[in-house]
C-alpha cells in the first residue's frame, strides 16, 4: 500500500488546473458554429446540393426541401454550393465559436452546362470545362427541346455527330463521329460496352429518351480506355438515377402530311429514402408508328414499328463509404417494311420484318477508403438479344424459284455480350489521379436464315487491361497520359449459299494514349491528344444488315484473308468559356486527323449467287485519312435566352484510289472507284435556341443542316454503282410547351408543333420492287405535326 504525501496535493493541484484550462482551450479552438438555410432556384427547392467549405473537407447536402445545416468553425472560409444543372455559387463567410448563421442561397440554372460534371473523359467524375478531354454533353432539355423519342431522334445536336438512315425497308440507322461510319464508334450504356454488332444494327432506335439522363460524346480515339473498337470515338448513354420522389406520364402524338400516324406514351416514377441511402426508379415506353410511302409507289420510306420498354434503376448506401447500383432494360421490338404491309411476307414482293427481345442490364458496387481519396469498384453488365428475322419477298420477276426463295426467307438471331471488370482510382494530395483497371468482354453472335444458306456465327472474347495517370503539376497544366492492353480471341464462321469464310485470330494490341491540357486563364483552355486505335478482323454493325437491291438480297461476308485496321488520331482544340452576372459564352474549335491502315471496306464483286443474290465482300482497303474542324459557339445572356450553333467541317482522302465496285466482266460496266468517302457530307451542322420567359411557358428552335455528299445508287442486276451528288437539307423545326403547376403535387405540360416546317426531304427515291432500299439520305421525316401532354410530379 502506498502512503500519502500530503507535500504532493499542490502539484497536483495544480496539473489538474493546468489540464482542465488546456482542455478548455482546445476544446474552444474547435468549437463548431452552424451555419443553415434553404438552397433554391427562383421559388423552387434544390434538393440534394452539395454544400462545402472550399480547401476542407467539411460538407454537408441539403434535404429534399433544399434545407441544410453545416457545422463549421469559427474563422473567416469560403463557402460553395453546387448542384448538376445550376451554376457553383461562392460566398466568404465570417463566423465566431458558437455562433449560427443563416444564408440563402439562390442558384442561377448553368444554360450551357459548362460547370456539368462528365464521367467519359476520363473514366472519373470531372467537371467538363476542366477535363482534359473534350467531351459534348445533350442533355433532357435538347432531347424535349427537339421532340426526340428515341435516341437516334437526338444524337445529331452534338459537334460532329451526324445520324444517317441506311434503310428503307427495315429503318436500320447508324450514328457517324468526324465521318467514320458507325462501327468505328463505341457506344456505351452507363459507361459499359454491351451495345453489339447485331444491337448496334437497330438499337438507336430502340432507346426511348424518357430513360436518358444525359448523352456524353468523346470524339477521336478512346480505345486506350474503352476497347478496340472505339476509334472514332464514344458516346456514352447515362440512364436516370432516382433523385426525387416523383412521378409522371406523357403521351405524343405526331402526324406526318397528314398520313401516318406516330403514337408514343412513356412513365416514369422515382421514389427515394429519406436518409437518402436508397432509392429507385421505374421507367416504361410504348411507341406505335405507322409506315409512311413517300412517292406513292406503295413500297415504305418509313418503316413500320412497335416498340415496348420497361426498365428500372435502384441504388443503396450500405454506409457512407460504399454504394450499390443496378439497372435493368426490356426491350421489345416490332418493325417492317416493303410493300403490302397487311400480307405475310413470303406473299409480298419485298419485305424485311423484324422482332426483337432484348434484355440490357449491369450491376456495380463502389466502396471508398475512409478519406475518399481511394475508390475501388466492380461491375458486371450483360445485353442479350433474341431476333425473329424476314428479308425477302417475290422480288419483281415471280419466278418459281423465287416462291420457293420467299417462303424460306425466315431467320433467327441471338447475340450475347457480357463483360466483367474491376476499377481502381487513387487521388493524391497534390490533385494528381490514377486509374487502373482490367475488363473481360465475351460476345457472341449467331444470325441464320436457312432459305439462303446464310450464317454468321461468331464469338469473341476480349481481355483488356487499362492504366492512366493524370498528371497536374500546376493549376494550369495537365497531362493525361494512359495505355491499354487487349488480347482478343475470334472464332468465327460465315457462309452464304455456298461461299464460306472461316475467321481464326488470335491478336494483341496496345493503345496509347496522351492529353495535354493547358489553361491560360480561368476563360482560355487549350488541348492537343493523341491516341493509337485497332479493330481485330470481324463482323461489325453493316456486315450484319440485309438489304433489298433489284428485288435480290444484297449480303456481306468478309474477305479471306483480312487482317486488322490501326489508327492513330491526332486532336487539338481551343476552348472560351465564361461567365458574367447573368451571361454565359462558349465557344469551342477543335481539329482533328485521324489516319487508318488498312482500313475495312465494303466492296460489290458483281458476283450473283445461286439464289439471285448479290455478294459484297468486306477487304482491307487502301490507306486513308479524315480530317477536319468541329466548332460549337453557345450564348446564354440570362438563363430565359439560350442559342447554340454547331457544325462539322471535313474531309477524307485516300492515299490512293479505293475500288468500290469490282467489274465481275459484264459487258458495259467497270470498276468504280473513289478517292473519298461516300455517304459523307463535307459540312453539316445544328442549332437549337430556346426562349423561356418564364416557368410557365418555353419556345424552342431548333434545327440539322446536312451538306451534299456522294452516294451510291444500284443500277443494275449485278449491283453496278452510279454515283450521285445529293443536295444539301435545311430541316427546322419549332416547338411550344405550357407548364401549369396546380399543386405541389400535380403538374401538367402541354406541347405543340412541327418537325421539318420546310418539307426539307429527299425527292427521288428508287421506286418499285427492284429499287436499291440503300439509296436513301437527308432528313429522316418530312413535314410532321405533334402534339403532347405531359402530367405528374415533376419535382
Amino acid at each position: 500500500m502506498f502512503k500519502k504525501k500530503p507535500s504532493a496535493k499542490a502539484p497536483k493541484l495544480f496539473y489538474c488546473v493546468s489540464l482542465l484550462c488546456i482542455s478548455i482551450n482546445l476544446n474552444a479552438q474547435n468549437l463548431q458554429a452552424l451555419i443553415s438555410g434553404k438552397i433554391q432556384s427562383g421559388n423552387r427547392p434544390v434538393p440534394f446540393a452539395s454544400i462545402f467549405i472550399q480547401n476542407s473537407p467539411n460538407g454537408t447536402t441539403s434535404d429534399a426541401d433544399g434545407n441544410y445545416i453545416l457545422e463549421v468553425p469559427d474563422g473567416e472560409f469560403t463557402i460553395a454550393v453546387q448542384s448538376q444543372g445550376f451554376r457553383t455559387w461562392e460566398e466568404k463567410v465570417s463566423i465566431t465559436p458558437l455562433s449560427t448563421l443563416t444564408i440563402n442561397f439562390d442558384l442561377l440554372e448553368d444554360a450551357l452546362g459548362l460547370e456539368e460534371v462528365v464521367v467519359s473523359a476520363t473514366r472519373n467524375r470531372v467537371e467538363r470545362k476542366v477535363t482534359p478531354v473534350v467531351v459534348s454533353s445533350i442533355k433532357p432539355r435538347l432531347l424535349t427541346a427537339t421532340q426526340s423519342l428515341s435516341l437516334a431522334d437526338g444524337l445529331n445536336f452534338a459537334p460532329g455527330v451526324r445520324v444517317e438512315t441506311n434503310c428503307q425497308n427495315c429503318g436500320f440507322t447508324q450514328v457517324r463521329l468526324n465521318g467514320l461510319d458507325g462501327s468505328y464508334s463505341q457506344i456505351l450504356l452507363n459507361s459499359r460496352p454491351v451495345f453489339t454488332s447485331l444491337l448496334g444494327v437497330y438499337g438507336l432506335e430502340q432507346i426511348p429518351t424518357n430513360i436518358i439522363e444525359r448523352i456524353e460524346v468523346v470524339r477521336g480515339g478512346g480505345s486506350a480506355l474503352f476497347g478496340s473498337n472505339a476509334i472514332a470515338g464514344t458516346v456514352n448513354i447515362i440512364t436516370k438515377d432516382p433523385i426525387l420522389n416523383t412521378w409522371e406520364i406523357g403521351s405524343n402524338l405526331a402526324i406526318t402530311k397528314n398520313d401516318a400516324q406516330d403514337k408514343n406514351l412513356t412513365f416514369n416514377s422515382s421514389s427515394v429514402a429519406d436518409d437518402l441511402n436508397s432509392g429507385v426508379t421505374i421507367f416504361a415506353a410504348s411507341r406505335s408508328r405507322d409506315a409512311y410511302d413517300a412517292n406513292n409507289d406503295g413500297f415504305t420510306e418509313i418503316t413500320e414499328l412497335r416498340n415496348k420498354t420497361l426498365g428500372a434503376k435502384a441504388f443503396l448506401r450500405p454506409n457512407d463509404k460504399s454504394r450499390v447500383a443496378i439497372n435493368l432494360n426490356i426491350i421489345n421490338e416490332y418493325r417492317r417494311g416493303g410493300d403490302r404491309l397487311d400480307l405475310a411476307p413470303q406473299f409480298t414482293d419485298v419485305t424485311e420484318e423484324l422482332n426483337h427481345d432484348t434484355f440490357l442490364g449491369g450491376a456495380e458496387y463502389k466502396v471508398y477508403n475512409s478519406e475518399r481519396t481511394e475508390k475501388l469498384q466492380w461491375y458486371t453488365s450483360a445485353s442479350f438479344t433474341d431476333r425473329d428475322s424476314y428479308y425477302g419477298g417475290l422480288g419483281d420477276e415471280r419466278t418459281r424459284q423465287d416462291s420457293i426463295t420467299a417462303n424460306n426467307a425466315y431467320g433467327f438471331a441471338k447475340d450475347l455480350a457480357w463483360v466483367n471488370g474491376v476499377q481502381f482510382t487513387k487521388n493524391f494530395k497534390n490533385n494528381d489521379v490514377l486509374t487502373a483497371g482490367t475488363e473481360y468482354n465475351i460476345t457472341r453472335t449467331e444470325d441464320e436464315i436457312k432459305g439462303y444458306n446464310r450464317l454468321v456465327d461468331q464469338s469473341v472474347n476480349s481481355l483488356g487491361t487499362y492504366i492512366q495517370y493524370e498528371w497536374k503539376p500546376t493549376e494550369s497544366f495537365t497531362a493525361l497520359v494512359g495505355t491499354r492492353y487487349d488480347n482478343i480471341k475470334i472464332d468465327g464462321n460465315y457462309r452464304i449459299v455456298n461461299i464460306t469464310r472461316k475467321n481464326d485470330v488470335k491478336q494483341t494490341a496496345f493503345s496509347p494514349r496522351i492529353t495535354l491540357s493547358y489553361a491560360v486563364n480561368n476563360d482560355w483552355r487549350f488541348r492537343a491528344g493523341f491516341a493509337r486505335g485497332f479493330r481485330a478482323p470481324q463482323a461489325f454493325n453493316e456486315d450484319l444488315h440485309i438489304s433489298s437491291v433489284s428485288g435480290e438480297q444484297q449480303f456481306v461476308i468478309l474477305s479471306e484473308d483480312l487482317k486488322a485496321e490501326f489508327s492513330n488520331a491526332f486532336t487539338s482544340s481551343v476552348n472560351f468559356a465564361k461567365t458574367v452576372d447573368l451571361l454565359q459564352i462558349d465557344f469551342l474549335l477543335e481539329g482533328f486527323y485521324t489516319a487508318i491502315q488498312d482500313p475495312f471496306t465494303t466492296i460489290g464483286t458483281g458476283v450473283i449467287a445461286e439464289t439471285g443474290s448479290l455478294l459484297n465482300e468486306v477487304r482491307n482497303g487502301e490507306n486513308v485519312a479524315v480530317y477536319g474542324s468541329n466548332f460549337e459557339f453557345g450564348l446564354s445572356p440570362d438563363p430565359r435566352w439560350r442559342f447554340q450553333l454547331g457544325g462539322t467541317i471535313q474531309g477524307t482522302e485516300y492515299k490512293e484510289p479505293q475500288v468500290l465496285f469490282e467489274n465481275n466482266g459484264t459487258s458495259g460496266e467497270g470498276d468504280i472507284l473513289i478517292d473519298e468517302f461516300v455517304r459523307v457530307p463535307n459540312l453539316y451542322g445544328y442549332l437549337n435556341a430556346s426562349w423561356i420567359p418564364n416557368e410557365r411557358f418555353n419556345l424552342d428552335l431548333t434545327g440539322t443542316y446536312t451538306g451534299e455528299m456522294t452516294l451510291p445508287f444500284v443500277i443494275s442486276d449485278t449491283g453496278f454503282l452510279r454515283l450521285n451528288k445529293t443536295p444539301s437539307f435545311f430541316d427546322l423545326n419549332i416547338k411550344l410547351e405550357h407548364h401549369f403547376d396546380f399543386t405541389d403535387e400535380f403538374m401538367c405540360t402541354l406541347t405543340g408543333g412541327v418537325k421539318n416546317i420546310f418539307d426539307s426531304y429527299q425527292n427521288d427515291f428508287d421506286t418499285g420492287a427492284g429499287r436499291d432500299s440503300d439509296y436513301i439520305y437527308g432528313p429522316n421525316l418530312p413535314r410532321t405535326i405533334f402534339i403532347g401532354l405531359k402530367f405528374g410530379k415533376f419535382h
